[in-house]
């Protein structure tokens, strides 16, 4: 995938997919550590140990409408290229923990990509889920949770068009607060 934010995108859906009600994400950038951090925790069905073990083998896939799932093997690929790695902790009935690390200054890290649209796209297309999500560097850190912005909004949707205008100017101003000058 071009963007980090892509990867992200599958991950979640996967959590999504799992059943999870509540999903947080992290990124975590340092240039002091020179590391990049993508974290994921949810809340959904689990997997066994050994299915957490066998989850970054494109041959591997819970689904039952296709025999190959490339998502997690990409995301783990895309981290081991850049000096990282992926991890995936896991309970049964508990959720799952998924941890990816990059080199930061590595020439082949793709860039974050489109966050603010990524995280547009989770919060309007799953209503049932409470996401929490943080992005920090050396220096800043924006964070959010649809918890506390249902609790504001009451009965309107994150799907309103004045509420969709708000979101995306208020994610926007908190990605940009963020940007790392190398």
């Amino acid at each position: 995938m071009r963007e980090l934010s892509l990867h992200i995108l599958d991950i979640v859906q996967n959590s999504i997919a799992a059943q999870a009600k509540n999903i947080e994400i992290y990124i975590l950038e340092s240039e002091e550590e020179d590391r990049l951090t993508l974290m994921f925790r949810d809340d959904g069905k689990g997997m066994t140990r050994e299915e957490a073990r066998k989850v970054t083998d494109p041959f591997f896939t819970s689904r039952t409408t296709r025999r190959v799932g490339l998502g997690a093997p990409m995301l783990k690929a895309t981290a081991q290229a850049c000096e990282g790695d992926v991890s995936v902790e896991s309970a049964v009935g508990k959720g799952t923990v998924v941890r990816a690390d990059f080199r930061l200054s590595h020439i082949d890290l793709p860039p974050l990509g489109d966050m603010v649209s990524t995280l547009i796209a989770l919060v309007t297309g799953s209503r049932d889920v409470n996401f929490k999500y943080e992005h920090r560097n050396d220096y800043e850190r924006f964070a959010f949770t649809t918890a506390e912005m249902r609790e504001i909004l009451g009965d309107l949707p994150f799907s309103d068009p004045e509420v969709l205008n708000w979101l995306q100017d208020f994610l926007e101003e908190g990605e940009a607060s963020l940007k790392i000058s190398t």
